[in-house]
């Protein structure tokens, strides 16, 4: 096991001594360790709380830039399906990590496997309505503004 996931782990055991959940997070360029974190919904009612979110957004904030494609992330646990979102919005290209969704259902925090089960077609592991509504007028379409506004730009 690499130094950098020992360090998540160390994050995510100290995290749960101080009444947290057990997720550690540590972001890694070139060696070092830019960012870190630890799940913080225990203290801050914020759902974007959790380790690699607050590692993600502390590595972007000290180098400036959203774009973390020359980093790697190291975490206690899988994933959740909101994290793995920010790390594919950032460019990051490789994820190591140490608990599976597995073993957090195992734990008693099922809701990781129950949202890949959802986004795997199985639309009755999550109780959520969603529904579709598209717009039917272009002028009221964020996309297409957003698509017109870049046409102009080129």
């Amino acid at each position: 096991m690499s130094k950098y996931l020992d360090l998540a782990i160390e994050l995510a055991l100290r995290n749960v001594e101080e009444g947290g959940t057990p997720y550690g997070s540590v972001v890694v360029k070139d060696g070092n360790v830019i960012g870190e974190g630890v799940n913080t919904l225990h203290i801050t009612p914020d759902i974007s709380g959790h380790a690699e979110l607050v590692a993600i957004r502390q590595a972007q904030q000290r180098l400036g830039r959203v774009d973390l494609s020359d980093c790697t992330v190291y975490a206690s646990g899988h994933p959740c399906p909101m994290c793995l979102g920010s790390i594919a919005l950032s460019g990051i290209k490789k994820v190591v990590y140490a608990n599976s969704v597995e073993d957090a259902a195992n734990a008693g925090m099922p809701l990781t496997k129950n949202i890949y089960q959802y986004l795997n077609g199985d639309h009755e592991a999550i109780n959520i309505e969603i529904i579709h509504e598209p717009i039917v007028e272009d002028s009221k379409n964020p996309m297409i503004a957003y698509t017109n506004k870049k046409n102009l730009e080129a």
